[in-house]
C-alpha cells in the first residue's frame, strides 16, 4: 500500500475569506478541496446566518448534503487487506459510536488506509469529512469546515463559532464519517470526543499508546516484500514503461518496506532514469543526499530526511530518548539487549524507551529492541541543519554504542559457557557498527570489544581472525607499535590463527612476537612470559619438544618466582611441564606432574573448573599411552560427564574429551561403543565448527579408523580420501594433520 495522503496528497484545512463565499458555494467546491459526489449545496433560510446576528443556525435540524464527502484520492493502493478488514469490522459494528485509532511509524501508511477505507465504504455515510489535526490550529480550522460544509451560510462567522457549530453539527447526527490525520495523542481530541458521542471517527496518528480508554486500535506495519516491490515497479512503469527494475527486491529491503520510503526512491529512479541498484550505490555513498532528494511536485517536507523530525520534536521533552535513539542507530535493528544501556533499570531509561516505543519509532519487548532499519540509517546520517543529527551528537553516539557494548562483554571468560549468551547477544550489534565506523574513527573501547569477541570465537569462526587483526590495527593507530596493548593484540592475533590451524604462520608470528615483547617488557613480564608460553605451546603442537622444553622451564620458574606456586598461571605451566616430560620419555616425572597438578586444580579452582576438567583430560591421555586403558576409561567418562554439566554438550572440551573417550573404547576393543561416540561427536563438531574446522578434520579421521576396524574398508577408504582432500585444500599439503590422514588412507589401501 503507498502513503500517498502522507507523502504528498495531504488535503490542507482551507478557509475562503468572507467575499468568496458566494463564489465557493455556486461551484459546488469546497475552498478548493476535493467534493465527490458533484452534489451542490442546497442552502435553506434557517441556514443562512449574517455576522453580528445574534441567531444561530439550528445545526440540530442541518441535514448533511446528501452524498457530499471531502476524502483524499488514493490513486495507488496496494495490499493492506488486513488492516482494512479489521477496520471495517470495527467500523461496521452497530448500536453505537465508534473511534479507531490507526497508527504506525511515519510513513507507513496510515494516512492512505483511512483515505482508502472512507472511499470504499462511502455510501454507509451521508457525510464523510477529512480533517488535518496536526495542530489545535488545525484541528479547530477543520471543524469549522465541517459546519461551512454542511451550512455554507456559516462561512461569514469567526473561525472559534464555526468551530463550535461543527461540532454541535456532528453531535446532534449519527451518520457520518470524521477522519482526523496525524493527530498528536489523545490529549488533543479529549474535549471532541467529550462532547461527540455519534458517527464514527477514524483517526491517524504517530502514537501507538493511550487510546485504549477513547478508541479502538489498529496497528499499521511495513508492506510486506512483494507488495513494497510491486509498489515501487507500478510507481516507475507508470512514468518509465520499459525501466530495468532488476535490483528492486535488494532497494525495497534496504528500505526496509516502508511506503514512504519506497514511494521516494521510485519517483526518484523515474524521473532519473536510473536503475534500483544505481540508487542503492547513491544510498551508500550519498545517504544525506538521497534520504531529503525529492522529485519535481512533491512535498520536500515528506522525505526520509523530514519524517521523523516532527516526531522526535515531540520528544524534545525527553531528551534521554533522543541519545537512546542515537545509541540505537549503530546496532543491528534486532534482539538489541535492553540492559545494553548502562541505567537499563533506572526509571528514567524505561521511560524513554517507552516514550520512543509509543511513536512506533522502535518496538519495545521485555528484554529486547528492535528497530527500523531506515530509522537508524536516517539517525545516524548527519545533517549541520537539522538539530536531532548534528555531526558531533552522531559522532559521539558511535562511540557510546561501541563503549557500551565492550563493557558489556568486557572480563568476561569466553570459555565459560554460562558468559556464552552475552557474547552471542552482542555479536551482530558488534558487527554492525565494525561495519559502520571508519577504521580511522576506532577508539580504545573498539580494540577492547574487538579483543573480547575474538577471544570468543577463537576456533570456532573466521571472523575472529578479522576481529583480532582490527583490534590490532586500531591499537597501532592509537598507542604506537611497541605499547603493551599492541604487543597484546598481537598476541591475541597469533593464537586466532593457531585455533583456526594455520600453526606454521601462529609459530612464525609468536617468535617475532616474543623478541619484541623482551626488548620492550624484558624477558621477567609476565606479559612477555605468556607470550613465551604461547611459542612454546606451537612447538609442543608440531612435537618439537626439544624447542617447547627449554621455554616452559624458563616460564615455570618465571611465575613461581613472580605470582606463587599456586597461581592459577604457574600451575598452567606445571601442566605444560608434565606433557613435555612425558613426550621426551621421562614418563615418572610426567605422571608425578599430571597427578600433582590435577590435585591442585581441583583444589585451588574447584573440581569443576575448565582449568581442572583439562588436567584429568591430560592425566588421562597419559594412561592411554600407557596401556593402562581401565583407567583412562574411568577418567574421561568422569571428566565427559563434569564437562555436559558445568560446560554443555558444545562445549570445545567436552567434545574433546568425548573424541578421546572414542578413541580409548576403539583402543580397548569396544569398536562398536567408539563408533557411536565419534559419529555423535563428530555431528556436534561440524554443527558447532564447521566442516572445515582442524578439529572436525581430526575427528573425521578418527572416525574412519573406526570404520576401518568394524572391518568396513569401503567407507573407511571413502572418508579417508574426502577428508584427505579437504585437509590439503584448508591445512595444506604438508601439514602434520594432513600427512597423518594420507599416511592413514595408504594403510588401509594396502600401500
Amino acid at each position: 500500500m503507498t502513503e500517498s495522503p502522507e507523502p504528498g496528497d495531504r488535503v490542507a484545512n482551507t478557509i475562503p475569506n468572507a467575499a468568496d463565499v458566494s463564489r465557493t458555494v455556486q461551484s459546488g467546491s469546497i475552498g478548493g478541496d476535493v467534493l465527490t459526489g458533484g452534489q451542490k449545496f442546497a442552502i435553506t433560510a434557517e441556514q443562512v446566518v449574517v455576522a453580528g446576528h445574534a441567531g444561530v443556525p439550528a445545526m440540530e435540524s442541518v441535514a448533511p448534503p446528501r452524498s457530499a464527502s471531502r476524502i483524499p484520492a488514493t490513486r495507488l493502493f496496494l495490499g493492506r487487506s488486513a488492516e482494512l478488514a479489521r477496520l471495517d469490522a470495527v467500523v461496521g459494528e452497530s448500536g453505537r459510536a465508534v473511534v479507531v485509532a490507526v497508527h504506525g511509524l511515519g510513513g507507513v501508511g496510515k494516512s492512505t488506509l483511512a483515505a482508502r477505507f472512507a472511499a470504499l465504504h462511502a455510501d454507509r455515510f451521508s457525510f464523510t469529512w477529512w480533517v488535518v489535526a496536526d495542530s489545535p490550529s488545525a484541528l479547530t480550522a477543520g471543524l469549522a469546515e465541517v459546519a461551512a460544509a454542511v451550512a455554507p451560510g456559516t462561512r461569514a462567522l469567526p473561525l472559534e463559532e464555526r468551530a463550535e457549530l461543527g461540532v454541535r453539527w456532528l453531535a446532534s447526527h449519527d451518520d457520518w464519517l470524521l477522519v482526523l490525520d496525524n493527530l498528536t495523542g489523545p490529549a488533543e481530541v479529549a474535549d471532541l470526543l467529550a462532547r461527540v458521542r455519534t458517527g464514527t471517527i477514524i483517526i491517524t496518528s504517530r502514537l501507538g499508546v493511550g487510546w485504549h480508554a477513547v478508541a479502538t486500535t489498529v496497528a499499521v506495519d511495513v508492506l510486506p516484500a512483494a507488495e513494497a516491490v510491486a509498489l515501487l515497479s507500478q510507481i516507475v512503469l507508470g512514468q518509465w514503461p520499459d525501466a530495468d527494475l532488476i535490483g528492486a527486491e535488494d532497494l525495497c529491503e534496504e528500505l526496509g518496506h516502508l511506503p514512504l520510503a519506497v514511494e521516494q526512491a521510485a519517483a526518484y529512479l523515474a524521473q532519473t532514469r536510473i536503475s534500483p541498484t544505481a540508487y542503492l550505490d547513491l544510498l551508500s555513498r550519498f545517504p544525506a543526499r538521497m534520504f531529503a532528494a525529492t522529485t519535481e511536485g512533491s512535498d520536500a517536507q515528506r522525505t526520509m530526511a523530514r519524517v521523523w523530525h516532527v516526531t522526535l520534536d515531540h520528544l524534545a521533552d525527553t531528551p534521554l530518548a533522543g541519545q537512546l535513539l542515537h545509541l540505537i542507530a549503530w546496532w543491528s535493528p534486532d534482539t538489541i539487549p535492553r540492559d545494553l544501556f548502562s541505567d537499563a533499570s533506572e526509571p528514567g531509561v524505561h521511560e524513554a524507551l517507552g516514550r520512543l516505543a509509543a511513536y512506533s519509532m522502535i518496538t519495545l519487548g521485555p528484554a529486547t529492541i528492535s528497530v527500523h532499519r531506515l530509522v537508524q540509517a536516517v539517525t545516524r546520517t548527519p545533517d549541520p541543519a537539522d538539530p536531532h543529527r548534528h555531526p558531533d551528537t552522531i559522532a559521539e553516539a558511535r562511540d557510546l554504542a561501541t563503549f557500551a557494548l565492550a563493557t558489556y562483554v568486557a572480563g568476561l571468560d569466553p570459555l565459560l559457557p554460562a558468559n556464552w549468551h552475552k557474547y552471542q547477544a552482542v555479536l551482530p550489534h558488534a558487527q554492525a557498527v565494525m561495519d559502520r565506523t571508519a577504521p580511522e574513527d576506532d577508539t580504545e573501547d573498539t580494540g577492547i570489544l574487538l579483543s573480547e569477541l575474538g577471544g570468543y570465537l577463537d576456533g570456532q569462526d573466521a571472523e575472529s581472525i578479522a576481529f583480532h587483526r582490527r583490534a590490532l590495527d586500531s591499537r597501532v593507530r592509537i598507542f604506537g607499535p611497541n605499547h603493551s596493548e599492541t604487543l597484546a593484540a598481537r598476541n591475541n592475533l597469533a593464537y586466532a590463527h593457531f585455533a583456526a590451524g594455520a600453526e606454521e604462520l601462529a609459530t612464525t608470528l609468536f617468535s617475532e612476537l616474543l623478541v619484541d615483547c623482551e626488548r620492550e617488557l624484558g624477558s621477567a613480564h609476565l606479559s612477555t612470559l605468556m607470550v613465551m608460553s604461547n611459542l612454546a605451546g606451537m612447538h609442543r603442537a608440531a612435537g618439537e619438544f626439544d624447542k617447547a622444553s627449554p621455554l616452559l622451564e624458563a616460564v615455570l620458574a618465571a611465575r613461581e618466582r613472580l605470582l606463587g606456586p599456586e597461581h592459577p598461571h604457574t600451575l598452567e605451566a606445571r601442566n605444560n611441564m608434565a606433557e613435555i616430560h612425558w613426550k621426551v620419555g621421562d614418563r615418572a616425572r610426567g605422571r608425578a606432574l599430571f597427578e600433582a597438578n590435577l590435585a591442585d586444580r581441583g583444589r585451588v579452582l574447584g573440581l569443576d573448573h575448565p582449568d581442572t576438567l583439562v588436567s584429568r583430560n591430560n592425566l588421562a591421555e597419559f594412561h592411554r599411552d600407557a596401556g593402562e586403558l581401565d583407567q583412562t576409561i574411568s577418567l574421561l567418562r568422569t571428566n565427559l560427564a563434569e564437562c555436559k554439566r558445568t560446560l554443555g554438550p558444545d562445549h570445545p572440551l567436552t567434545l574433546l574429551t568425548r573424541n578421546n573417550l572414542a578413541g580409548a573404547y576403539r583402543m580397548a576393543g569396544a569398536v562398536d561403543r567408539s563408533l557411536l561416540l565419534f559419529e555423535a561427536a563428530l555431528a556436534d563438531r561440524v554443527r558447532v565448527s564447521g566442516p572445515d574446522h582442524p578439529h572436525t578434520l581430526t575427528l573425521r579421521n578418527n572416525l574412519a579408523g573406526a570404520y576401518r576396524d568394524l572391518g568396513d574398508l569401503e567407507r573407511a577408504i571413502s572418508l579417508y580420501e574426502d577428508t584427505l582432500s579437504d585437509a590439503t585444500r584448508v591445512l595444506g599439503a604438508d601439514h602434520r594433520t594432513t600427512r597423518g590422514i594420507r599416511n592413514n588412507l595408504n594403510r588401509v589401501r594396502g600401500l
